[in-house]
C-alpha cells in the first residue's frame, strides 16, 4: 500500500508551521516594543487566544528567546536574542563597511551607520575623517530620533501609529533650531519620504549638521547612513553631499534589497 503523504495534508501542515512562525515573530515584536508584557497584555496586543500565546511563549522561553523570570512578572526578551542580535549587527558592519569607506573618501567627511533601537537610534559603525575640524559620534551610543538626520530617516520606515507612540507631542530641545513639536516633525518626515534624505541643521549639537538616508542591508535589515559635517563646511555644500550619499545608498540597495 502506498504510504505517500496526502498532498492536501502536507500543504495544511506547512501552512500551520508558517502560521506558528508568524505568530512567534509577532509576539517577539510586541514584547520588544513594550519592553515587557503580562500574558494577558500580550494576548490582547497580538490578537490571539491566551492559551495559544502561552504555548508559543513557553516554547520560545525554552529556547532562551523569552524569559518569564522577571521581578514584575512580565514576559521579556531572552538573553539568547542578545547573541543573535550581535551576530546580525556584526554582519551588517562587516558587509557595509566598504560602502561607508567609499562614501567617506568621496566627501572627505565622517560617515556613520545606525539602526532604530526602540525610541532612539543606535550607532553601529563609523568611518572617521580626522580633519582639523571634524564630527565624531560614539559607536554603541544612542541618540534621539527627532533631531538627528539618521533618526529622522529611520522614523520614515515605521508606521505612523508607531511614530506617535514613541515620539511625544512636545519634543526635547537641544539647540535653538531643534523642532519643538511632534506635528513639526511629522510635517518634515513627509518631505523626507518624498526626497529620500533627512537633514539635521544644528538641531542636536550647535556647529554640527548632517544628512542621512535609509538603506536595506544584509537580510533586508533597514539601517541609516549619515554624514555629520561641521556647519562651516555644510551650508552651501548640501547638494553635493546629498548626491554622493544617495549614490552609495543606491549601490547598497541594488545589492541587498529584495
Amino acid at each position: 500500500m502506498d504510504s505517500m503523504t496526502d498532498p492536501k495534508t502536507e500543504k495544511s501542515r506547512d501552512f500551520s508551521q508558517v502560521q506558528v512562525i508568524n505568530r512567534a515573530a509577532s509576539i517577539l515584536r510586541a514584547i520588544r516594543a513594550a519592553g515587557g508584557l503580562t500574558l494577558s497584555q500580550l494576548a490582547r496586543e497580538v490578537g490571539l487566544a491566551r492559551t495559544t500565546v502561552y504555548r508559543i511563549v513557553t516554547t520560545l522561553e525554552s529556547e532562551g528567546l523569552l524569559t518569564t523570570a522577571t521581578p514584575d512578572g512580565k514576559i521579556q526578551l531572552g538573553i539568547e536574542l542578545v547573541s543573535l542580535g550581535a551576530g546580525v549587527r556584526t554582519d551588517i558592519r562587516h558587509e557595509l563597511r566598504p560602502y561607508l569607506e567609499e562614501l567617506s573618501l568621496r566627501v572627505d567627511e565622517t560617515v556613520d551607520l545606525a539602526v532604530l533601537d526602540k525610541d532612539h537610534c543606535l550607532f553601529l559603525d563609523q568611518v572617521a575623517r580626522l580633519r582639523r575640524l571634524h564630527a565624531i559620534s560614539g559607536v554603541g551610543l544612542e541618540f534621539p530620533l527627532h533631531c538627528t538626520a539618521n533618526g529622522k530617516a529611520l522614523l520614515t520606515t515605521i508606521p505612523l501609529d508607531e511614530v506617535l507612540r514613541i515620539i511625544p507631542e512636545k519634543l526635547p530641545v537641544y539647540t535653538s533650531t531643534t523642532l519643538q513639536t511632534r506635528e513639526q516633525l511629522l510635517q518634515e518626515l513627509r518631505t523626507v519620504r518624498v526626497e529620500g534624505v533627512a537633514f539635521d541643521r544644528e538641531e542636536y549639537t550647535e556647529g554640527i549638521c548632517a544628512i542621512g538616508a535609509v538603506v536595506y542591508g544584509p537580510a533586508n535589515t533597514i539601517v541609516a547612513i549619515s554624514i555629520p559635517v561641521p556647519s562651516v563646511r555644510f551650508y552651501g555644500n548640501e547638494e553635493s553631499l546629498v548626491s554622493e550619499l544617495l549614490q552609495i545608498c543606491e549601490m547598497i540597495n541594488s545589492r541587498y534589497r529584495f
